[in-house]
């Protein structure tokens, strides 16, 4: 089977990307039906939470906290990490940690690995990477298991098959698990994920994994899910790798009080996650003979730096700004052209880019101010998609891109608006210059060229006959005669 991964230099804008994907109706009927259930069912644990406020401002506090002080937990970490068994790899980039995973797998002497489901392992494009070598990964959460076997990209952080159905799946489980009667009920299509994954679990001897949170006071590593698959991958293989941005690191095990009541209400609804998995090194007559962790920066440090874009890795992965999102509840995650989409992708992916690709994501927002009001660690997204437009200006208005026709038009725009009579002058031509486009009701249904954009979506009101000025002037003659 090959494999798509996302290439941030191949991927379209997000508005060229979102208007193809809006004809999809089958796509956003799904993406909504899936939104408005979580939702439904977070509502429902969060009211009953009298302290979630509370919650809120704790995690936003200790993730502040950690990441001021981030250099002095990593260590900490690695440190007892290490005290406990475990061997603590540092890498710069994606490529130096998928290289690093690679070596070690091929040190195992497995050429299959089972994969708890990782949105690090994703960002670095791990799977593909390690079928170039002869390597297969197999996805052993259900929703990555459907993006894997229907040779798809996931759309969600939480549920990154969320725009599938279940008829679709079906047909998917059919086809790659050669199962020509499949039912098509919930009930069968966990049952023939089950049957076709509880062998892999017992043969193969190598584990990848991705870390909800890393405790330096302990060294240890937590992942939390749902199905119990991330349980069996931490267990049974000989080697455990797990893969970790360094932004994971919390300070202390009693940190997880508080995120362990944040993660699963806003992710999925649940009071608590059903399997909380929390391992340190090795142990002599349980799980894994040897566990190794990859820290990873990939830009990271370079967020970090930033005062003002630092907020975005206090995130926690739990999706409900997705979910909330009127832009992304539209568009799904495709549009975004990364592992990351929402709301949290379109401020986390340029910024893992250094700016050098998804650029337009920024604007891939209407400023709305939801994601905000439900991220449980108050991460102030659209503050940071405002410093990110800024950003974007800057580049578009350096050397030849100062010549794009945007950064033209504002240059003119800021012409006009610092002179009363240049301004004055432009109201009068653009009165001249609308005449052939004003319809009998008084509305312009169409502009040229790439003004055609406001058009193609919304009608433009004419401009007045009169501007406020003009008429207070003339009042102000009128009362003074």
């Amino acid at each position: 089977m090959s494999l798509i991964t996302f290439d941030p230099a191949r991927v379209p804008t997000f508005q060229v990307a979102a208007k193809s994907l809006l004809g999809d109706t089958q796509m956003r009927k799904n993406v909504r039906h899936a939104t408005d259930v979580i939702q439904g069912k977070r509502k429902i644990v969060v009211d009953e939470m009298p302290d979630w406020q509370q919650l809120r401002e704790s995690g936003r506090q200790i993730k502040e906290h950690t990441l001021k002080h981030l250099d002095h937990y990593l260590q900490q970490f690695e440190e007892n990490c290490t005290k406990a068994g475990g061997v603590v790899h540092w890498a710069r980039d994606a490529a130096e940690a998928r290289a690093i995973v690679i070596d070690l797998v091929k040190q195992s002497g497995s050429n299959e690995v089972i994969k708890i489901k990782s949105m690090t392992t994703e960002e670095i494009g791990l799977n593909k990477g390690l079928e170039a070598v002869g390597v297969h990964a197999y996805e052993t959460d259900l929703a990555e298991l459907i993006i894997q076997m229907g040779n798809d990209l996931p759309s969600h952080i939480v549920v990154p098959a969320l725009h599938k159905n279940r008829q679709q799946i079906r047909e998917i489980f059919k086809r790659e698990m050669n199962l020509p009667n499949l039912g098509d009920k919930p009930a069968d299509l966990a049952e023939a994920a089950r049957t076709f994954l509880r062998e892999k679990f017992l043969r193969v001897k190598t584990g990848v994994s991705g870390a909800n949170f890393l405790i330096a006071e302990t060294g240890g590593v937590c992942v939390t899910e749902s199905e119990g698959n991330g349980r069996m991958c931490l267990t049974l293989p000989e080697t455990l790798i797990t893969i970790a941005g360094v932004e994971k690191v919390i300070p202390r095990y009693q940190d997880l009080e508080v995120f362990l009541q944040l993660l699963p209400r806003s992710a999925t609804g649940e009071r608590m996650n059903p399997y909380n998995s929390i391992w340190t090194g090795v142990h002599p007559t349980d799980g894994p003979r040897s566990f190794h962790i990859v820290l990873m920066d990939n830009a990271r440090t370079k967020i970090l730096a930033d005062d003002e874009a630092r907020q975005t890795l206090a995130c926690i992965r739990c999706g409900a700004c997705q979910n909330i999102c009127p832009v992304y509840r539209q568009t799904g995650g495709h549009a975004y052209g990364s592992v990351y989409a929402g709301p949290i992708g379109a401020i986390l992916t340029p910024q893992l880019q250094e700016m050098h690709s998804g650029q337009s994501l920024p604007y891939a927002s209407s400023l709305c101010g939801a994601c905000y009001e439900v991220c449980p660690v108050k991460i102030n997204i659209p503050e940071v998609l405002i410093h990110l437009r800024h950003k974007v200006v800057e580049q578009d208005t350096q050397g030849f891109g100062a010549l794009n026709p945007e950064a033209l038009a504002m240059k003119a725009m800021a012409m006009l608006f610092t002179s009363e009579r240049r301004f004055r002058a432009a109201q009068r031509m653009g009165r001249m210059a609308e005449r052939p486009l004003v319809n009998k009701a008084g509305w312009v249904t169409w502009l040229p060229g790439l003004l055609g954009g406001w058009t193609q979506v919304r009608d433009l009101h004419e401009m007045p006959r009169q501007t406020f000025r003009e008429w207070f002037e003339q009042r102000g003659a009128t009362d003074g005669k």
